[in-house]
């Protein structure tokens, strides 16, 4: 499983730290995604916040 966030696309909408908190976190600076951990111990949190991210900023490959 491979997580990636792309900070470039991110608005800061606080929708993954929502969805899956022990995964996300936003930067306090810019208030952009982060990541905790690679998000192998929260798999289905992690798919609802790849689903609902509102511009496509996190990518999950499960290959």
């Amino acid at each position: 499983m491979a997580l990636s966030v792309h900070r470039e696309r991110c608005i800061g909408s606080g929708t993954c730290v929502f969805t899956a908190p022990d995964v996300f976190a936003q930067d306090e600076e810019e208030g952009l995604v982060t990541l905790l951990t690679d998000g192998t111990d929260h798999v289905p949190a992690v798919r609802s916040a790849v689903e609902r991210c509102p511009v496509a900023a996190i990518s999950l490959d499960e290959d």
